[in-house]
């Protein structure tokens, strides 16, 4: 499994790898389910790797996005990790409340709405709407809007895998909840 976490390091990362600090939660159970598959978890986390360390997007978009993704598949493991993962990127319990809620919460930034609403609409109907495509545009140039689609890609992807193979919450995202 070394191997295989290995493929999440990006030769030119633009956004820091997670604290190991102790009571950070670990994820033995989502490692446990890829190491019934090595070759296709190092497949996977190469490309994964793009998307949370080499992502033009802040880590606070990348992290909006896959708690929307998360919350919209009922996806609790991903939802779990990624609530820690987006307070270490400046997402605050209010925004988090928001993306659950999805974009009709008040107090929306512009940008962050579009990017839910593209959520949204990427999981219903495989396409971000015109409309929102034209205020994404207005914020993002063509990499980040292609890091958009391809995160929530691999968050959905990583949702149907986890809700699947019934990966259990970890004890340490368990408080979190």
């Amino acid at each position: 499994m070394r191997g295989v976490l290995a493929a999440l390091r990006v030769p030119n990362p633009r956004h820091p790898f997670p604290s190991r600090d102790p009571g950070r939660p670990k994820g033995l159970n989502v490692l446990g389910t890829l190491a019934r598959h090595p070759e296709l978890a190092r497949a996977f986390h190469t490309f994964n790797g793009h998307v949370l360390f080499a992502t033009t997007l802040s880590e606070r978009a990348r992290e909006l996005l896959v708690l929307r993704v998360a919350a919209i598949r009922d996806a609790e493991y991903e939802w779990a990790q990624h609530v820690v993962l987006g307070a270490d990127a400046g997402l605050s319990p209010d925004d988090i409340r928001r993306i659950a809620e999805g974009p009709g919460a008040d107090g929306w930034l512009p940008i962050d709405r579009a990017m839910v609403s593209a959520v949204d609409e990427l999981l219903s109907d495989a396409k971000v709407a015109d409309a929102t495509w034209e205020a994404l545009a207005r914020e993002l140039d063509t990499q980040q809007l292609m890091d958009l689609v391809f995160t929530v890609g691999a968050y959905d992807l990583l949702a149907m895998a986890f809700r699947s193979f019934g990966v259990e919450l970890d004890a340490d995202l368990q408080v979190r909840k």
